[in-house]
């Protein structure tokens, strides 16, 4: 099978050829070559092979032996086997997300990725839960598990960009460069979305940032900046142009210097472009 990549029909072939192995093992009572068998092919890089693994490990109707094997694949030493253990269970209880969380909370340190994967999932199945839980991982100590709490918020900047502003304000000056990546990104992706609502918020915030905060809305402003003006851009929407380059005109006539210096930065990217 391929190592990296989607699997195609002979991959998918040869994988239920192993899962039909592995199940008559388990039916005949042999744990311990079933879970060999299973250690064994979710050793693989492949995402892909992995996710498939586990998802379709949900087929076998004894739940009760593949949990157990699952939660001990779960604390192995190989990241492969601890993420296809993850997609086993996250597809197990799949319509019941307060079960999900209980093992996201056990392995997003173990397993990132998947973890990852899984968190964007459940923006787009459980928003309003997800709003709940991740507004208390935003406070947590593990600057990781903060970074976490914006995975896949992006999939509410249509419905819900006040609740994503309002949460980014909580940890704007976060000093962790793994927390202000991702407020940078999500902050891009909503400001596409919703310029007139996150705009305001932005203003707010410069007003009065240390150098740090000012770094943070750079990086952002920059690239929406950069986005205004390019020739080919995926977004076209009249909406986002008008009022990033009025936005941007405004902040060079404030009476604020963090707001005036901002602007005129920007301008001379858009000017800059435009020209080329």
């Amino acid at each position: 099978m391929n190592e990296i990549g989607r699997l195609n029909g002979e991959d998918r072939k040869e994988m239920n050829a192993f899962l039909d192995a592995t199940f008559k093992l388990l039916d005949k009572n042999k744990i311990a070559q079933a879970e060999k068998k299973l250690i064994e092919i979710s050793k693989t890089p492949n995402y892909f092979t992995r996710e498939y693994l586990g998802r379709n490990l949900t087929k076998y109707e004894d739940h009760d032996k593949m949990m157990k094997i699952t939660k001990r694949m779960l604390e192995h030493k190989l990241y492969g086997v601890r993420a296809t253990a993850l997609f086993y269970q996250y597809n197990f209880y799949f319509e019941e997300p307060e079960k999900i969380f209980e093992i996201l909370e056990k392995t997003f340190d173990s397993v990132p990725w998947e973890v990852e994967s899984i968190i964007n999932d459940m923006w787009k199945r459980y928003p309003d839960l997800m709003k709940e839980r991740m507004s208390g991982w935003i406070g947590s100590e593990n600057s990781h598990k903060r970074a976490l709490s914006f995975h896949g918020m992006e999939n509410i900047a249509n419905s819900d960009p006040n609740f994503i502003m309002d949460f980014i304000g909580k940890v704007i000056d976060d000093e962790t460069m793994e927390v202000q990546k991702k407020i940078t990104h999500i902050l891009t992706q909503v400001a596409r979305v919703n310029p007139i609502v996150v705009f305001p918020y932005i203003r707010e915030w410069l007003s009065d940032a240390n150098d740090q905060r000012i770094k943070t809305i750079w990086v952002s402003m920059k690239k929406l900046a950069n986005i205004v003006v390019q020739k080919n851009r995926r977004d076209s929407r009249e909406e986002f142009v008008i009022l990033t380059e009025q936005t941007i005109q405004d902040w060079m006539n404030d009476e604020n210097e963090n707001m005036s210096q901002m602007g005129e930065r920007l301008w001379r990217i858009v000017q800059k472009n435009r020209n080329y």
